[in-house]
């Protein structure tokens, strides 16, 4: 709900963190409000968030990022959402993802597959707020203009499946960030991804450092979607390659793109969820794209 409440207010406050990156009174609130619940209802647990960093340690932790996509929250665009995952210390065990302003839910527990269901609407905020909702980030209403977006919230719980490409050359993929945010070797890597495979989000010359003239929108811009991720997820995507992630970046997609038959690890092939890479992708393909990940960067002309 607290997310949703400032959205609809319009005209977020937000400031640029030291990366470029926006941040928000948002952001803040429903981050605090977390670690209070979690505090309270599990002390034993540690919790990681990016605004507020580790507090303590323990086997389970949480890992959350209270708004995934501020720039989109803070131009008032409906491709935001709360990233809630349980980590058991062996492997994410729970992944939840909610876009208040998609209307949608996306969940995976281990073992019990990967599930999306539209949200209960209602006309009225105040009567519509479930007051468990802070502890799940979840708003029981959505509360942007979404005529255009997939969901139907009568509906029951649809069941995940990603695609079974096989082959990168007729597979397409999703990029993020645009090259101009990337370094080099990042550009090098999304570019010949790029010439690889069939279609790309988004259509860029992915070798081009310059600052495009037009703001360049995600790959979930328009999907009903929040995260290049749950494109993978739910089939529309068959891969996707975030270049600069964060553990709340990555945490909750992973059980649900695995629990939907994909996989998921960094550049390196590794699992752990702390790399600064992160590739989901249908399994066919994941190890086409880490190959290519690892072929030596040229040198310098």
């Amino acid at each position: 709900m607290i997310g949703a409440r400032h959205f609809e207010a319009g005209g977020v406050a937000w400031r640029a963190k030291s990366d470029g990156s926006p941040v928000g009174v948002a952001d803040h609130e429903i981050e605090r409000t977390l670690r209070a619940l979690v505090g309270e209802a599990r002390p034993e647990d540690a919790f990681l968030g990016e605004e507020f960093g580790a507090r303590g340690v323990g086997r389970r932790r949480w890992i959350v990022d209270a708004i995934d996509g501020t720039a989109s929250f803070v131009a008032g665009e409906p491709e935001w959402g709360t990233l809630i995952a349980l980590d058991s210390g062996d492997a994410v065990a729970v992944g939840v993802v909610t876009a208040a302003a998609c209307g949608r839910r996306w969940w995976a527990a281990r073992g019990g597959g990967a599930w999306s269901a539209g949200l209960p609407m209602s006309t009225d905020l105040d009567l519509a707020m479930d007051p468990r909702a802070p502890l799940v980030g979840l708003p029981m209403s959505p509360v942007a203009p979404r005529a255009h977006l997939p969901m139907d919230p009568a509906a029951a719980p649809t069941r995940l499946a990603v695609n079974t490409a096989t082959d990168l050359r007729d597979s397409s993929i999703g990029i993020w960030p645009p090259p101009a945010r990337l370094n080099p070797r990042g550009r090098q890597l999304a570019a010949t991804l790029a010439a690889c495979a069939r279609t790309t989000l988004p259509s860029l010359d992915w070798s081009s450092s310059l600052t495009p003239t037009a703001p360049v929108r995600k790959p979930s811009t328009g999907s009903g979607t929040c995260h290049g991720a749950l494109l993978v997820a739910t089939g529309r995507l068959d891969a996707f390659l975030l270049l600069g992630a964060g553990a709340w970046d990555v945490a909750a997609l992973v059980p649900i793109v695995e629990e939907a038959g994909g996989a998921y690890s960094d550049l390196a092939d590794h699992r752990s969820g702390d790399a600064r890479t992160a590739l989901f992708s249908a399994r066919g393909i994941h190890q086409q794209i880490l190959d290519i990940a690892a072929r030596p960067t040229p040198p310098s002309a």
